[in-house]
């Protein structure tokens, strides 16, 4: 597999960069050297560029982010996150799984989330007895964000009235800072195990993430745009179901599973494993 060391060299080739951000653009505290200027050289060249993240909250709540972390926010165009997407279909139903969720949830997940069913007709309740539907944003600081087994008893009476689930973020694991953490896709995937109904995830690897995030970028030819996220399973399989070709980025979960000096050879034979495609990999968002 081919190993770049910056995007310097795919900037002839696109118009259109959809990044991803927790392991791609920051670590979860703050930006990884480099990015700001990356961000600002594609800019100066007029690409257009877009983050697509699996976050479990509003898009806004997630640029808010970004710029407290020192981030200009002229250096992207637009960001489009699951939390957004799932707004959208609560809001406005047109989807007959969301329709058929019901409107009272029991909400998982940290209270940073809740622009997730804010301005919806969603009412959140305290117990399952109460529920239509579980609304799964991830772990919490009561109960942590490294194993599964606290949320095990919520869970389990969630299960027991087979209430759908609707899981606002696929990840099933993401880096903050060098920690490795759960995501509400573990909890998903818990659920199942406990006899739940398969959940509703929504974020990438579902293709139907990329056209909203075309429309911010203002491009309808995929050729010329590129994915770059660190995630197999999620970023690049996305990319690659969506038309758009896709750089494994070797930072966040990357660099956790292969190292600061990754073999190109793994890493092909790992996404082979995995079943994409991705035309290079990238050390860092970096010019």
């Amino acid at each position: 597999m081919k190993v770049l060391d910056g995007v310097a060299a795919l900037a002839a080739d696109y118009d259109g960069f959809i990044l991803d951000l927790w392991g791609v653009v920051h670590d979860g505290r703050r930006p990884y050297p480099g990015v700001a200027e990356a961000l600002g050289r594609l800019k100066a060249q007029g690409k257009r560029i877009a983050f697509l993240s699996n976050a479990p909250r509003r898009s806004f709540v997630v640029d808010a982010l970004l710029t407290g972390m020192g981030l200009d926010r002229a250096l992207w165009d637009g960001t489009m996150t699951s939390g957004e997407i799932a707004w959208r279909h609560l809001k406005h139903r047109e989807r007959a799984d969301f329709r058929a969720l019901g409107v009272k949830a029991l909400h998982i997940g940290p209270e940073r989330d809740l622009s997730v069913p804010a301005d919806t007709d969603v009412v959140l309740v305290r117990t399952a007895d109460e529920a239509d539907f579980v609304l799964n944003t991830g772990p919490e600081p009561a109960r942590g964000n490294h194993d599964i087994e606290p949320y095990r008893p919520a869970l389990e009476a969630c299960a027991a009235r087979r209430l759908p689930m609707l899981c606002v973020n696929p990840d099933r694991h993401v880096m903050v800072g060098d920690e490795r953490v759960i995501c509400a896709g573990a909890l998903a995937d818990l659920y199942r195990d406990l006899g739940g109904p398969q959940a509703i995830e929504i974020g990438k690897p579902d293709p139907d993430c990329y056209p909203p995030v075309l429309e911010l970028l203002g491009l309808t030819d995929r050729a010329r745009v590129v994915a770059i996220g660190d995630s197999p399973h999620t970023d690049l399989a996305g990319a690659q179901a969506a038309g758009i070709d896709a750089v494994w980025a070797l930072t966040g979960l990357a660099a956790h599973a292969h190292g600061e000096s990754p073999d190109p050879v793994r890493l092909a034979a790992v996404a082979a494993a995995e079943g994409v495609r991705p035309v290079a990999a990238l050390m860092g968002l970096r010019w």
